[in-house]
């Protein structure tokens, strides 16, 4: 009996978290370049660089000022760099808006886009989930 509880309770475990782990959303992302501040969520205070700033698409009326999102490049929106990838995610903290005409869902720092993908490539696919 006691080991059929615990199959049951790794089954259920999994099961619990399985939608957590598979769930991310997929989008684009570009970069912008310093200066970073001022920002449209903390004016002049200074963020670092593992920063980005949000679309009208996660923008949420300036509730995503200080999510958190971990991004992952999943491959290039161009023939300009064909695998663009670093194979590695970042994190980042959404600092900034990204007025309408932007193009990407996320607008990454320099230095984040830098540390998953080439930055000659411009503008990548992602999947990203907020943590």
């Amino acid at each position: 009996m006691g080991l059929v509880m615990q199959v049951l309770f790794v089954v259920v475990a999994m099961v619990v978290c399985l939608p957590l782990a598979a769930y991310a959303e997929h989008g684009t992302a570009t970069f912008y370049t310093p200066p970073y501040v001022p920002s449209a969520c903390n004016g002049y205070k200074n963020d670092g660089v593992m920063i980005a700033a949000a679309s009208s698409a996660i923008w949420d009326n300036k509730g995503a000022c200080g999510r958190r999102y971990r991004v992952k490049c999943t491959g290039a929106t161009n023939q300009g760099v064909p695998k663009p990838c670093k194979g590695n995610s970042v994190v980042v903290k959404i600092v900034d808006f990204c007025p309408p005409g932007c193009h990407g869902t996320i607008d990454l720092s320099q230095e984040a886009f830098a540390a998953i993908a080439n930055p000659d490539a411009g503008k990548i696919n992602i999947e990203f989930t907020e943590v």
